[in-house]
């Protein structure tokens, strides 16, 4: 109370010299007062306690002073220039971004809000008891880095080219750390130099990363991170898409792994490159198509209806860009049609004629060789009566037998005969025909000398 009553009386008018006697007046009156209370009331007070302040560039930063027992002695906050920020609750620097927090005999606090790097410094706490004693408070500003920037790709780039690409981030405080990551893999050692800015309160920080690329690298995105304490759970994080330019890759699809003859085959043709690969052209051993009419090609797809034994062959699909050209063949093999089961006969035969062994033997057989062409038949599925057709087959065989033993008996016995009146003739005739005209003449009463040739 004092202090602003001696304030009041200074005078503009006056020297100096008289202001500064004034002043220490002021401060022996004031220090006289003081150790007349503590004297008094047989007590000492306690130091000021303040506590070192983090804050970022921009935010608000908070500087508390308390004393535990206080007598009613005045507290003050000064700036590292020495210039007084609040005396109790009385604003001395006009200062908008400085408020008071709380103001009491045991606690003085106020807020420093955007805050910017030259408000970094030590700042003082003071109890003016007899003597004044002081506490030292360090606000720390943290350098908020800027969004990163990522240089070096001029795109697009061929495939084996080696690419450089160099992440720049200024304005931190400390130096940040910078990380990079090809997809969501981290790619790590990659080194970064620091440097300084002019004023020596923020840097510059920069890291290059080499790379060789691939086909496999077209499409992906490299990010360079930017790791600071300012930044909390939010890294600033730079992105760049590589554009990598290769020759077609070819492959070809097909809807069926076993062909036979009448199915239909589609083979696909999948070309990826960069650029995008021109249309694809189909060709059957190195020339065209053959057959058009059956071989009909849709965009990338072949299509070949009604397969047959001609169509054996290497298939070729080919691909081109700017880069080059690719190819990828399809051998096509195509397998005899399904036979299908024979159908059933059944064919009476008489059991006198039929052979129960012949019979027996030819179904086995039969049965056997059924089930070796066709292994998908349903079990229980009844085949043709291979018995019935053993038993006609061996029917048919016997009479004809029998037919060609009475026919041969036949011939036989009539060419006896024609040589035995042949003979008889010959006797008293001339010649053959007059032998044989003789003896048929007597043949009726010769009929007990006939002579047989079997």
């Amino acid at each position: 109370m004092g202090v602003c009553l001696v304030l009041h009386h200074f005078r503009k008018d006056r020297g100096p010299q008289h202001n500064y006697k004034l002043w220490t007046r002021l401060m022996l009156s004031e220090a006289e007062l003081v150790a007349t209370k503590t004297k008094s009331k047989g007590s000492q007070a306690q130091s000021p306690l303040t506590q070192n302040v983090t804050a970022i560039q921009g935010g608000t930063a908070t500087l508390t002073c308390k004393v535990e027992q206080n007598d009613n002695t005045s507290l003050q906050w000064s700036n590292p220039a020495q210039q007084t920020l609040y005396f109790d609750d009385k604003k001395a620097l006009r200062d908008n971004r400085i408020e008071l927090v709380r103001s009491s005999w045991h606690e003085l606090s106020i807020n420093i809000s955007d805050v910017t790097l030259s408000d970094e410094g030590q700042y003082t706490c003071s109890l003016f008891t007899m003597p004044v004693k002081t506490a030292k408070a360090f606000l720390i500003v943290l350098g908020v880095p800027q969004t990163p920037v990522i240089s070096g790709f001029k795109g697009p780039v061929n495939e084996g080219d080696l690419v450089d690409l160099t992440c720049t981030t200024v304005g931190s405080k400390p130096a940040a750390n910078i990380r990079w990551f090809k997809g969501d893999k981290e790619i790590r050692d990659v080194p970064s130099i620091k440097e300084p800015d002019s004023k020596g309160k923020t840097f510059t920080v920069r890291s290059t990363l080499g790379l060789q690329v691939d086909r496999n690298d077209d499409g992906v995105t490299v990010s360079c991170s930017v790791d600071h304490e300012s930044l909390q759970s939010s890294p600033q994080v730079a992105k760049q898409v590589l554009d990598i330019q290769y020759v077609p890759s070819v492959k070809i699809d097909f809807s069926r792994n076993f062909a036979r003859e009448g199915d239909e085959l589609r083979l696909e043709c999948r070309a990826t490159g960069n650029p995008t690969p021109e249309a694809v052209k189909w060709k059957k051993d190195g020339a065209e198509l053959p057959d058009p009419d059956r071989m009909v090609v849709e965009g990338n797809v072949l299509i070949i209806s009604a397969l047959n034994k001609t169509d054996n062959g290497t298939y070729y699909c080919e691909a081109a860009n700017t880069m080059g050209h690719n190819s990828a063949e399809y051998i096509l093999f195509v397998y005899d049609a399904p036979i299908s089961p024979s159908p059933t006969i059944s064919t009476p035969s008489s059991p006198s004629t039929r052979t129960p062994v012949t019979i027996a033997t030819s179904t086995t057989k039969l049965t056997a060789v059924s089930r070796a062409r066709d292994p998908s038949a349903l079990a229980g599925q009844s085949g043709p009566d291979h018995a019935v057709i053993g038993g006609v087959v061996a029917v048919v065989v016997f009479i004809t037998l029998c037919l060609v033993i009475v026919l041969g008996r036949y011939l036989a016995r009539h060419k006896g005969t024609y040589l035995t009146n042949e003979a008889k003739g010959a006797e008293d005739a001339p010649d053959a025909d007059t032998a044989i005209i003789n003896a048929e003449g007597s043949q009726a009463n010769a009929e007990d000398k006939k002579e047989y040739f079997i």
